[in-house]
């Protein structure tokens, strides 16, 4: 599965939100507002996610509509794991200690990981 480029993964995010088949019109009227795009511009993203494997089209008329083949989850999945596998040694801990230092987490933040991270079954558990 390939890394997609910012612009193509916000239609992306689109398409997922709706948990249906969507429409070029719709795609255009749910683009975040400061972003105006031409319709052959998000048709051209359309046919690259397609080409990707991101996609199918159905014909519906004159209408296509587009549907996700990869999930939002199994894409997040892919991408978290490569990011931890480039950028820190495949170490949570690196992940973690960089997002402090860079103070991108706040203390009520840190406890909510702390309570996720006591909540996980231990090894003798499983």
């Amino acid at each position: 599965m390939k890394r997609l480029p910012d612009a193509e993964l916000e239609i992306m995010l689109i398409i997922w939100e709706s948990n249906e088949g969507v429409t070029r019109s719709y795609i255009q009227e749910h683009l975040d507002k400061s972003k105006v795009l031409a319709p052959t511009t998000i048709l051209s993203f359309l046919s690259r996610l397609t080409t990707k494997g991101f996609l199918r089209i159905e014909k519906e008329g004159k209408t296509n509509t587009y549907y996700p083949l990869v999930s939002q989850e199994d894409y997040a999945h892919r991408e978290s794991k490569t990011m931890l596998e480039k950028f820190f040694g495949n170490s949570v801990k690196n992940f973690i200690a960089q997002l402090n230092d860079s103070k991108a987490v706040d203390e009520a933040e840190i406890q909510e990981l702390r309570d996720f991270l006591d909540s996980l079954p231990s090894e003798d558990s499983k």
